[in-house]
């Protein structure tokens, strides 16, 4: 029987830890890490930017990313808690 391939955290999540520890990361250094694609890397920036996750600043040709880690997260079971406990699991 194959082992099943699914992991814990989305990549919603994967890429909001990324730009905690990497505020100006690229968005193919991102992808790679995650694992997807650069246009599902850019469509998820864009969801956590719309909801407020994140901010977006433009830096010459670059973009500096900033993550609000006071925010709570989305899940009705977890939205006592803000999403800056989960980033400080997977901090360096």
């Amino acid at each position: 029987m194959a082992e099943a391939q699914w992991t814990f955290l989305s990549n919603h999540g994967h890429v909001l830890i990324y730009l905690a520890r990497e505020p100006e990361a690229r968005i193919r250094d991102i992808a790679k890490s995650v694992g997807i694609t650069e246009r599902r890397t850019q469509g998820i920036i864009a969801d956590l930017e719309a909801a407020g996750y994140i901010e977006i600043e433009r830096v010459g040709r670059r973009n500096t990313y900033t993550v609000k880690k006071s925010l709570r997260f989305r899940h009705p079971a977890e939205a006592h808690r803000s999403i800056g406990s989960l980033i400080k699991i997977f901090s360096k």
